[in-house]
C-alpha cells in the first residue's frame, strides 16, 4: 500500500483501539448485550510483545519490535495478517485483531480474528535482513501458530514470499511441510488461484449489489481511487475491465485526473517502469489528498487508515465510498457523511474478499486438492452477495447504517457462539 500521510487533525480521537472499541459499542447496543459478554468479547484472548534480535549484513546485532494478537478462536482457528512497518503498535495490531474477528464472521467463515506486526521499515532492509527478521519471528511465534491454532496471512509490506519464509521455518520445527500454517503463500507453495485479487474483486461484487439498490448503473458511473499499491490498482483495472470510468487516482507522491477517463493498464505500465502515477500522459496533475475531493459517483479508499476525517469530509462529492483499505474512516466523519446521505461500504464487508479467499486456502491445503480461478471467484460471488444480502436485511431492520448492520451481524454470531459453547470450567 502507498504511503499517503493522513491531513493534520485536532478534533478526533485517532487511537486504533478505541475505534475499534466504539464501533463494537454500537453494535452491542443494538443487541442489547449484557456487561460481562461485552467485557469478554472485547478483550483479546492472547497477546504476545516479542524482542527480536538479528544480525545484519554488516555484521552488527540489531533489535526489534514485533507483537502477535489472538482476539478470538470461539469460532475457530484465529486469522490475520502480519504487517512491517515503523508506525505499528500495539494498539494498532490489537484492532486489527478485533477487526479480523468481526469479518470472518460477517462472511461467515470457521475463524477467528488474530493480527501481527513487526516496526521496521523494509525499505531499509535487505532481502537477506527482512528474511532473518521473518523467520525469526516466526521462530517466537511457532507455538502459538498453526493450521488449527492461529493461520498468518500477508498485510501492510509483506507477500507471497513473506508467507513462504514463515511456512518453511514453522514446517523446520514440525517436521514436515505444513502448507495450511499461512494463507497467501505462492502458487507452487500451495497458495490459491485468485489470492492475489481477492480483495478488490469481493468488494466489487458488493459494490455491484449496492449500486443496484442506489440506482446507479455501474457500468457508466465515475470513480476515483486514493492508493494504487496492491488494492488500489487491481481494483482500478477490475473497474476498468467493467467498463466503468476510473476519472482520478493517486500514489504517495502524486494524484492525476482526467474526466473521460484513464486508460488504467496503461498507467499499470507506467507506474510499473516509473514507480508512480505522477505524470501520466494525458492527465492533469492533482495533490494525491485532493483525489478525496473529486465529483464522481464513486470513492474507493484504497490507502491507510484515518483519510477521511471531519477535516475533509465536507468536500466528499462521491454518492457511494466503498472501503478497500482497513479504517479509512472515522467515526465523526462516518456521521457527517450520514447526513450528506453518502452510503458508506464499510472495509468489514467491503474489503472481505481477502479473508473468504484466505479460508478457500486454507480449505484446500487441508484437502489437498485445488479449484481453478473461475471456481474460486465463483464462490467468492456467493459469499460476498450473500453477506451484502444479509448486511442490508439488518439495515432495513435496525434502520442504521451499513457499518452498524455489518457489526451487528458479525457480534451476534460471535455472541452466539459465545453463548452456546458455554464457559469452562
Amino acid at each position: 500500500m502507498p504511503a499517503i500521510a493522513p491531513p493534520k487533525r485536532t478534533l478526533e480521537d485517532l487511537n486504533p483501539l478505541n475505534i475499534a472499541a466504539q464501533l463494537f459499542e454500537t453494535a452491542a447496543d443494538y443487541l442489547d448485550l449484557d456487561a460481562g459478554l461485552r467485557e469478554l468479547m472485547l478483550r483479546p484472548r492472547r497477546s504476545i510483545t516479542l524482542t527480536l534480535p538479528i544480525k545484519m549484513d554488516d555484521g552488527t546485532i540489531r533489535v526489534f519490535d514485533g507483537y502477535r494478537v489472538q482476539h478470538s478462536n470461539v469460532r475457530g482457528p484465529c486469522k490475520g495478517g502480519i504487517r512491517y512497518h515503523p508506525s505499528v503498535t500495539y494498539d494498532e495490531v490489537a484492532a486489527m485483531a478485533a477487526l479480523m474477528t468481526w469479518k470472518c464472521a460477517l462472511v461467515d467463515v470457521p475463524f477467528g480474528g488474530a493480527k501481527g506486526g513487526i516496526v521496521c521499515d523494509p525499505k531499509k532492509l535487505s532481502r537477506n535482513e527482512l528474511e532473518r527478521l521473518t523467520r525469526r519471528y516466526t521462530y517466537e511465534i511457532a507455538s502459538l501458530i498453526g493450521p488449527d491454532q492461529d493461520i498468518p496471512a500477508p498485510d501492510v509490506n509483506t507477500d507471497a514470499q513473506t508467507m513462504a519464509w514463515i511456512m518453511d521455518t514453522y514446517s523446520m520445527t514440525t517436521g514436515h511441510a505444513t502448507p495450511a500454517v499461512v494463507t497467501g503463500k505462492p502458487i507452487y507453495l500451495g497458495g490459491s488461484a485468485g489470492r492475489y485479487e481477492a480483495g478488490p474483486r469481493g468488494c466489487l461484487f458488493v459494490l455491484r449489489e449496492a449500486c443496484k439498490l442506489q440506482g446507479i448503473d455501474l457500468a457508466s458511473a465515475t470513480v476515483a481511487i486514493q492508493g494504487f499499491g496492491n488494492s488500489g490498482s487491481v481494483m482500478a483495472k477490475l473497474l476498468w475491465a467493467e467498463g466503468v470510468k476510473v476519472i482520478a487516482v493517486c500514489d504517495s507522491k502524486a494524484g492525476i485526473l482526467n474526466p473521460q477517463g484513464i486508460d488504467i493498464p496503461a498507467l499499470q505500465r507506467f507506474k510499473a517502469e516509473t514507480r508512480s502515477v505522477e505524470a501520466f500522459p494525458g492527465c492533469t496533475p492533482i495533490p494525491s489528498a485532493e483525489v478525496l475531493k473529486v465529483a464522481c459517483d464513486i470513492l474507493v479508499p484504497a490507502a491507510l487508515d484515518n483519510q477521511i476525517t471531519v477535516e475533509n469530509a465536507g468536500y466528499i462529492k462521491a454518492r457511494v465510498i466503498a472501503e478497500v483499505a482497513t479504517g479509512p474512516t472515522t467515526p465523526e466523519a462516518d456521521l457527517m457523511l450520514l447526513r450528506k446521505q453518502v452510503t458508506v461500504l464499510p472495509d468489514l464487508l467491503a474489503s472481505a474478499g481477502g479473508v473468504t479467499v484466505s479460508y478457500f486456502e486454507w480449505v484446500q491445503d487441508l484437502q489437498q486438492l485445488f479449484w481453478d480461478e473461475d471456481e474460486v471467484n465463483r464462490r467468492l460471488e456467493h459469499v460476498m452477495v450473500k453477506t451484502f444480502r444479509d448486511v442490508n436485511e439488518t439495515r432495513k431492520k435496525y434502520d442504521c447504517t451499513y457499518r452498524a448492520a455489518a457489526y451487528i451481524v458479525a457480534v451476534d454470531r460471535v455472541a452466539k457462539a459465545i453463548v452456546e459453547r458455554g464457559l469452562w470450567p
